[in-house]
């Protein structure tokens, strides 16, 4: 048998109500009643019936997040991210991967293990208002990304826009005229691709200098070889940048690997700016210098957001959230100096300045 409430209760010398107003992190409780029940708690090694405390309420104690592709690092460690924010309220995630297909995109939306989940967070890709406002699933639900959506539900997302100029003006800052935008997209005019293509011709236009768009180049994906093959077909139509602005990190690590097969250094002969600030940006041969998106800060206030909704008391109406982001500095863009870049004030209100690392 398990360690009980009751018998929390007997050691501490208090009531099992007092125990569960511990255990539930009411705030109406005394520091010195709450540090007695806890040493109780801990002597016991008492361990809370979640599944027990989740029934009681109507819930599964699971919530679900579906990402587009899951072997995107971004991805995974925002996943993880999650994860932990979601144990701070005792709630299990479970991870879905949509592959970015719409068909999977609708089935995750509208009633795909609805029996199983108390709310999903969802980071679309393909889905339209219509498929928003459609919804029947009466479970909560955050999107994440940077489409824009008439629709019913709380959006967490960054200002793609504002993070993009950031990166354009450092690297004007730095003296680089010939920026290169690798892995734009055609389509939606609301998907983060177009969004960071509008930062860079805004960015540029802004310092007086007119958006050269034989130096943009789409990509069929997000990866190290759509990167690689990106790079290779802008040098191969003799369109050498002296720098290059990618739609995230992976794409921007394609690329480093291109110039270095064609004999170009970097960043002395081409600077490189990445989006995402994954964990292997800081590792390779050269650093990446990248935008990274608040993910902690993500994470956070989409799980808060889906918790606050299934509380079921007083709820806001839907907002849409922007967290911050900062450019970090490294080897891609300034060689060997990044500890001397000169920090500047980042514009976009959610930013912080650029740190160099």
């Amino acid at each position: 048998m398990g360690v009980s409430l009751k018998d929390v209760a007997q050691r501490a010398g208090v009531s099992i109500k007092t125990v569960s107003n511990v255990v539930n992190n009411y705030p109406h409780v005394t520091p010195q009643m709450r540090a007695k029940v806890q040493r109780a708690i801990d002597e016991l090694g008492y361990r809370p019936n979640l599944t027990a405390r989740h029934l009681r309420k109507g819930r599964t104690g699971i919530i679900a997040f579906a990402v587009p592709e899951l072997g995107n690092p971004y991805f995974a460690e925002l996943a993880g991210a999650v994860i932990d924010a979601a144990a701070q309220h005792d709630y299990t995630v479970l991870v879905d991967h949509t592959a970015g297909l719409r068909e999977r995109e609708l089935l995750v939306c509208q009633e795909f293990r609805s029996h199983v989940i108390d709310g999903l967070i969802l980071s679309p890709i393909h889905l339209e208002t219509a498929d928003l406002v459609a919804r029947q699933e009466t479970s909560p639900l955050v999107l994440l990304g940077e489409r824009e959506y008439d629709a019913p539900y709380d959006q967490i997302a960054i200002d793609n826009v504002a993070a993009a100029r950031d990166a354009v003006r450092h690297l004007l800052d730095l003296g680089r005229g010939r920026i290169a935008f690798l892995g734009s997209r055609t389509g939606r005019e609301r998907q983060p691709a177009h969004l960071r293509l509008r930062g860079w011709r805004e960015e540029l236009a802004a310092a007086g200098r007119e958006a050269d768009e034989r130096l943009v180049v789409a990509t069929d994906g997000y990866g190290r070889a759509d990167g690689a093959a990106a790079m290779a077909e802008l040098l191969e139509r003799g369109e050498r940048p002296d720098a290059v602005f990618a739609y995230n990190d992976l794409i921007a690590l394609g690329a480093m690997r291109t110039l270095t097969e064609r004999g170009l250094r970097v960043p002395d002969d081409v600077a490189v700016v990445g989006f995402d600030d994954i964990e292997e940006s800081r590792y390779g041969a050269t650093s990446l210098t990248t935008v990274s998106p608040d993910k902690q800060a993500i994470a956070r206030l989409s799980v808060d957001r889906l918790v606050e909704r299934l509380s079921g008391g007083a709820v806001s109406e839907p907002r849409r959230i922007s967290p911050g982001h900062r450019l970090v500095v490294r080897e891609s863009t300034t060689g060997g100096r990044s500890g001397s870049h000169r920090e500047s004030t980042a514009r976009s209100s959610g930013a912080s300045a650029p740190t160099a690392e």
